[in-house]
């Protein structure tokens, strides 16, 4: 997942640059098909780092590369 993250991150920042936002849905698609995982992420961003709904693409790829 983590690869994911920070893949979806750069794609995001090349296309509308360093100050776009994004929510942890943007790491999924539209239909639900792994729940678990879905929660684990949701889990992360806002009880973990208490992430406001949309968080800028750049912070959360730091995050993750840091292993926070």
């Amino acid at each position: 997942m983590r690869d994911k993250i920070i893949t979806v991150c750069d794609k995001k920042i090349a296309h509308k640059g360093e100050n776009v936002g994004l929510s942890f849905y943007a790491f999924f698609a539209n239909k639900n098909d792994d729940p678990k995982l879905l929660m684990e992420v949701a889990t992360w961003w806002i009880q973990t780092h208490q992430l406001d709904h949309f968080e800028k693409a750049i912070k959360i790829k730091q995050l993750v590369k840091s292993g926070k």
